[in-house]
């Protein structure tokens, strides 16, 4: 009770309410009608004296001091017992208990009320990924968006009422921002985000598919740049690649190779290299590297590049059906039309066989290459190179090839792509040639 006083104008106007039961000079009863009411609207989100407000009662009359008791006092006894909680205690302590039985149907009514909320609950747990054993526990992995999904899904599907506060204290979520999600202000932008990202799934689409090569974000982000002239945040092009399930295969380390380096013995030159790959002259560091690639029915070729190791460009390629010294002879032949390469310039490989292979080492001397090799089972000494295969066979669609020749068309076409439209993020996001064009204009 309040030490506020109603006067007999305020006693006589606050009767004249629906919601009111009985009032004195020194308290006011109110009906379970409008307790009821005020649970309702105050799991929506409104404030206390917002709800007495629109029920019709004089808010100075009242005073916020009675109307915030009373607030609170009826949550309580709601939370703690339910509908039974807000019903007036006087009743129950006139004398003689209620002992009045109850109907079939009514019985039947609170039996269903009762199913309907365990159902609710355990689907929404579940749903959740929670075991519900006190001696397990796993971590939730659900966005707080996903949460409120959900708490709707369950509610419209019962017909709970009443039951919002519940299932957002079992989801650890807010009340308030349960409602605020899905107020009309909210559900319009999000109607508004999703026109947009519809319109920015488009042009990554346009980026992803550019030339037929498979991408993933950063290369998105930089096919839009270079090639579109489209500038979009990572972020985004992340975002919008995950809400639109656009992903781009990523490769797996093959252990069969690893293995393979980790067992090779030979070595006939040192590492002078000693992974110094960027030393800010194109042409200089050369690198070089063989990978095998499968084919229709289970055919083998055998792809060997040589790798300019500042700018990333594939200076010289060959493809060949076995894996004969000719290949990394007829690779390296190709180095001849390169006119920039410096008067230091080596070329670095791992110990390979046919790099360890005087035919090759006395092709390199009479090229005027330096030789520099990695150490033994360490594929990081040649990192750009192993990187570039990765990439290769994640871009390119060597397996739906039928014949050799169809799949030399397609390194052909995947190289001219790689090293004139390819952006790369450590290359100022350009692609190869254009940074090595960017280089000679600088220096």
């Amino acid at each position: 009770m309040t030490k506020k006083i109603f006067t007999n104008q305020q006693q006589a106007q606050l009767k004249l309410n629906p919601y009111v039961k009985n009032v004195s000079a020194k308290a006011i009863t109110y009906t379970e009608e409008f307790k009821g009411f005020f649970i309702d609207e105050y799991d929506k989100g409104k404030i206390p004296s917002e709800i007495f407000l629109e029920a019709g009662f004089d808010i100075g009359a009242l005073g916020l001091t009675r109307i915030h008791k009373a607030s609170n006092r009826w949550r309580s006894a709601y939370q703690d017992h339910g509908l039974i909680g807000l019903e007036d205690a006087r009743k129950h302590a006139s004398g003689r208990p209620l002992e009045r039985e109850l109907s079939l149907e009514e019985k039947y009514a609170r039996l269903e009320a009762k199913l309907n909320l365990v159902e609710a609950e355990n689907e929404f747990l579940k749903k959740l990924g929670s075991t519900r054993k006190a001696d397990e526990k796993k971590e939730i992995n659900i966005t707080t968006t996903q949460k409120f999904e959900l708490i709707h899904q369950i509610i419209d599907k019962y017909q709970l009422k009443r039951i919002v506060r519940y299932l957002c204290q079992i989801a650890h979520v807010s009340r308030s921002g349960y409602y605020r999600y899905f107020s009309k202000e909210a559900m319009q932008a999000r109607q508004k985000q999703d026109e947009a990202d519809e319109v920015v799934k488009e042009i990554i689409l346009k980026a992803y598919h550019f030339r037929g090569r498979k991408k993933g974000a950063r290369q998105i982000k930089m096919t839009l740049k270079n090639q579109y002239g489209i500038t979009y945040n990572l972020k985004r092009i992340r975002r919008v690649m995950n809400k639109f399930n656009i992903y781009c295969p990523i490769r797996k380390a093959n252990p069969a190779r690893r293995m393979a380096k980790a067992t090779k013995e030979h070595r006939s030159c040192e590492n002078k290299l000693n992974r110094k790959f960027k030393q800010g002259l194109a042409g200089k560091v050369l690198l070089t590297d063989i990978t095998y690639l499968t084919y229709g029915k289970g055919n083998r070729a055998y792809l060997s590049t040589i790798k300019d190791a500042e700018t990333n460009e594939i200076l010289a390629y060959e493809v060949s059906s076995t894996l004969s010294l000719k290949i990394a002879i007829n690779t390296l032949h190709q180095l001849k039309k390169h006119r920039h390469l410096t008067n230091d310039a080596f070329i670095h490989s791992d110990q390979g066989f046919h790099y360890t292979n005087p035919q090759f080492q006395k092709l390199v001397k009479n090229l005027g290459l330096g030789q520099s090799m990695s150490r033994r089972g360490n594929c990081w000494d040649n990192a750009p190179q192993e990187s570039f295969f990765g990439h290769f066979k994640d871009e390119t669609n060597i397996k739906a090839c039928a014949t050799l020749e169809e799949v030399k068309k397609e390194i052909k076409s995947y190289m001219i792509y790689y090293n004139h439209y390819r952006g790369q993020w450590n290359l100022k996001k350009l692609p190869p040639a254009k940074y090595r064009q960017q280089l000679k204009e600088v220096g």
